[in-house]
């Protein structure tokens, strides 16, 4: 074959440029800190990286809506914690009020802070969240209660958060048909208070200590919901353990496809700049020589 100046130009300047396509190469890496920043550059790992940023994301979805159901699960314990109170109250008033000894006077008086706890029950069942009424069911934006009526206006439908892959969801709300002893859409917790301020009222002390049964059971009510809510509440947070080691490692399966060795850029491209050197060189005998210089 025969091999021409031009030829010999040509080849050189083709590795030339494949030189400083290299060079280039090694400088946007070391600038950038990754391995690649156009797709062309790493088909592949262009692929593997869309896929865990794509798992990135519903983790972080999963994150925020275990972080939301969380939140919900204790503001609903604390109106729990507070009712449990208030039933409590009720009950020591109760024993009280069904003590023989007690004037009409102190009836009257005990009956006057039944009002006031009834008042504040019916405020515990309307605990907000998030401009959200927790114990309504799907019903979020209407109060589920009043104090000018023992009705239930809120729903019995489950509020769902999904945490999790393959439709991991959890209930994370409690009716208030179920709290507070809904039948026949009236609440049996607050016609109970109702019964108890009319007996108190009355003076009439053997009704006051019938009534003790009711409000254990009431009380007992509660306690089971609240065992409940903590319990999905150990589970999220053993969920949102998960989901944060979940985090973890797809943030270093993401770094180990993307971040560049710098290390071994900086050789590479030393190495690479040492070629270039050397090209040069090489090519200032190859494209030097013409006629000329032969002629001289």
């Amino acid at each position: 074959m025969r091999v021409t100046h031009n030829m010999m130009i040509s080849t050189f300047l083709n590795d030339y440029y494949n030189n400083l396509e290299r060079i280039q190469k090694g400088q946007n890496m070391l600038a950038s800190g990754k391995k690649f920043t156009r797709p062309s550059d790493d088909p592949v790992a262009v692929v593997t990286s869309l896929r865990i940023r794509t798992d990135m994301a519903r983790n972080d979805a999963y994150t925020r809506n275990a972080d939301d159901a969380k939140s919900w699960l204790d503001i609903t314990d604390s109106a729990l914690s507070q009712l449990g109170s208030l039933l409590q109250r009720t009950r020591e008033l109760a024993v009280e009020g069904a003590n023989g000894t007690l004037t009409a006077g102190d009836m009257q008086n005990i009956a006057q802070e039944i009002i006031q706890l009834k008042a504040q029950m019916v405020q515990v069942g309307n605990t907000q969240y998030n401009g959200r009424y927790i114990f309504a069911g799907f019903k979020t934006d209407t109060a589920p209660f009043s104090e000018t009526s023992n009705n239930y206006n809120g729903d019995n439908n489950s509020i769902e958060f999904e945490v999790g892959p393959g439709g991991n969801r959890m209930a994370v709300n409690v009716t208030g048909d179920r709290l507070f002893d809904v039948a026949g859409g009236t609440s049996q917790l607050l016609e109970m208070m109702d019964n108890l301020k009319t007996a108190l009222e009355n003076g009439d002390h053997q009704a006051v200590s019938n009534l003790i049964a009711d409000i254990d059971k009431q009380l007992e009510n509660v306690l089971v919901v609240r065992a409940e809510v903590g319990a999905k509440s150990n589970r999220l947070d053993l969920i949102q353990n998960r989901l944060q080691s979940d985090n973890y490692n797809f943030t270093a399966l993401l770094s180990k496809n993307e971040d560049a060795d710098l290390a071994q850029v900086i050789t590479n491209l030393k190495m690479d700049e040492n070629v270039y050197r050397a090209s040069l060189a090489v090519g200032a005998r190859i494209i030097q020589p013409s006629l000329i210089d032969f002629l001289r």
